[in-house]
């Protein structure tokens, strides 16, 4: 009994040296990363190259499933499977000390390269401190696995060449080597803040002009008293978020530059925030929505959006439709991390009110969402035209590049389709019986909603009442006053678009262009 639990003890103390080396190496790596480049920090870049790797489904998958939660489980199962590895490199420590710290060395190796990979990368200064954590944390554990007491008698306190440190003595030595990793990891999170400042400052600070094409008031018919209705307006803080960006970047409005360049540009231009908001801004009221959206889903909202025409910059670079004998057929915006999305030059080009927009609800744009600069394109689902941190617009060809969700099998065109979504009665609400509010929204944007019909069990389908429409661009509420008895009920709803387009009832998942297909909810009536 006596053996079991020194080596259970032994043990225990192997899984301690290895979680204080992790810890030591991903503080030290944070502090490097403090020093250079915060988006190069070992955990970001694991995670954004595992992202790159994720096939389509399991992305999509994650979305459903944690929603914006998503990119902080990843975080989370990142650092609990290094902790799985650190405790079984700290076990090996205890036997061969060379094998375990080369074990570390590795990991950081693997880091760097990860950082190197990225679309962002900014050269060899990236994999720093992937490299300096690894090597701290390899010398952190050669230290504590060496002087883990053997479980052999010694002197209470004192250290003994053959049996190491006391338990006491290992303790107290983990425990200062933690405190001093905690301190080296709050200095690097204090030192990557700083590095953003800059861009909070200029966000503060920017004043967002006046448009000279203002959005026309919101008719007082187009928001509905309906409770539990989706507000016609989507507050900032409420406006969805999905997008691959595990550290959102900030970029200072100061520095930020966006370059159109690329095939049938007469005139390459680089301009600044300021050149940018010195020209005619339009105000328009724009329903964006995800692919990933499932029937029913969330991810989708409407914004009273600010920017420039961006029909207009690529005139002025002497660009040209395909329908106008022009060249190029797909426009390809890079993020400043990376990401790359491409939209039809056609669709940007024909009256909709594509736009780089500065301002959204009123004020600069979320970091969030894209500042300084973010592209949008009414009709279009967000993975083919809606890019945040837009940095550079090249013009090319669908058939010469595939931009980052193309080549992972999503669609390369994606209009967005008719749908509709009931948004009460919630999913198995329990609703007295009597007169119970079904109400709602649906969207067609660039056609608009003409119709939405509501269906109870088997019954007929009848047509609910439609708010004012305010623009072909912004989805539409709906309300119908139903009158429930007692029992469990299916209620269904679907939509008919300015087209005569009714929304199909064929289920289709979100992969490659969209989900679509009736939604209903069961609802008990006591």
């Amino acid at each position: 009994m006596s053996n079991f639990r020194n080596t259970s003890s032994r043990a225990g103390l192997g899984a301690l040296a290895g979680l204080v080396a992790a810890v030591t190496a991903l503080a030290v790596a944070e502090l490097v990363a403090g020093l250079s480049r915060s988006a190069a920090g070992p955990v970001a870049v694991v995670g954004g190259a595992l992202i790159d790797r994720t096939p389509a489904a399991v992305k999509d998958f994650a979305v459903r499933t944690f929603g914006e939660d998503d990119k902080s489980i990843l975080q989370l199962g990142i650092l609990a499977v290094l902790a799985g590895m650190a405790i079984g490199l700290g076990g090996l420590g205890l036997r061969h000390r060379r094998s375990a710290a080369a074990g570390v060395l590795l990991l950081g190796i693997v880091g760097a390269a990860a950082a190197l990979s990225r679309p962002d990368s900014t050269g060899a200064g990236d994999a720093l401190p992937s490299i300096a954590g690894a090597v701290a944390g390899a010398l952190t554990l050669y230290f504590l696995a060496s002087q883990a007491p053997s479980g052999a008698p010694a002197p209470e306190g004192r250290k003994s060449s053959a049996s190491g440190w006391t338990r006491r003595g290992f303790l107290t030595a983990a425990g200062v080597s933690a405190a001093a990793a905690t301190s080296a990891g709050v200095l690097g999170r204090f030192l990557s803040g700083r590095q953003g400042q800059g861009a909070v400052t200029s966000r503060e600070s920017l004043v967002l002009p006046k448009p000279a094409s203002p959005a026309q008031p919101v008719p007082a018919g187009a928001s509905l008293k309906a409770p539990g209705i989706s507000p016609f307006t989507t507050p900032n803080r409420d406006f969805y978020r999905v997008d691959t960006a595990l550290t959102v970047p900030k970029v200072d409005a100061g520095t930020w530059r966006l370059r159109i360049h690329g095939k049938g540009v007469i005139r390459p231009r680089t301009y600044t925030l300021d050149q940018l908001l010195v020209r005619p801004l339009i105000e328009r009221d724009i329903t964006l929505t995800c692919v990933s959206n499932e029937v029913g889903g969330p991810y989708l909202g409407t914004a009273r959006w600010l920017g420039v025409l961006l029909a207009d910059l690529l005139r002025e670079a002497g660009v040209r439709p395909p329908s106008e004998g022009g060249q190029a057929d797909q426009l390809v915006a890079r993020s400043v991390d990376g990401m790359t999305l491409g939209s039809p030059v056609e669709d940007l080009m024909d009256g909709r009110d594509a736009m780089l927009a500065v301002g959204m609800n009123g004020e600069a744009l979320p970091f969030e969402h894209g500042f300084p600069i973010r592209m949008l394109v009414p009709g279009l689902y967000g993975y083919v035209s809606a890019c945040k941190w837009i940095t550079d617009i090249e013009l090319t060809t669908f058939d010469t590049y595939d931009p980052y969700w193309v080549k992972r099998k999503w669609a390369k065109r994606a209009p967005i389709k008719t749908q509709s979504r009931i948004d009460t009665p919630k999913p198995f609400a329990r609703p007295v019986a009597g007169t119970v509010t079904i109400a709602g929204v649906a969207w067609a944007q660039r056609r608009g909603i003409t119709r939405v019909e509501v269906r109870v069990d088997d019954g007929p389908w009848q047509d609910a009442d439609l708010a004012a429409q305010d623009t072909v661009d912004t989805w539409r509420q709906w309300s119908h006053p139903w009158q429930a008895t007692p029992g469990g009920h299916t209620i269904t709803v679907r939509a008919t678009d300015a087209t005569g387009q009714v929304q199909t009832e064929r289920r289709t998942g979100t992969i490659p262009d969209g989900a679509s297909g009736w939604h209903s909810v069961f609802v008990t009536v006591p």
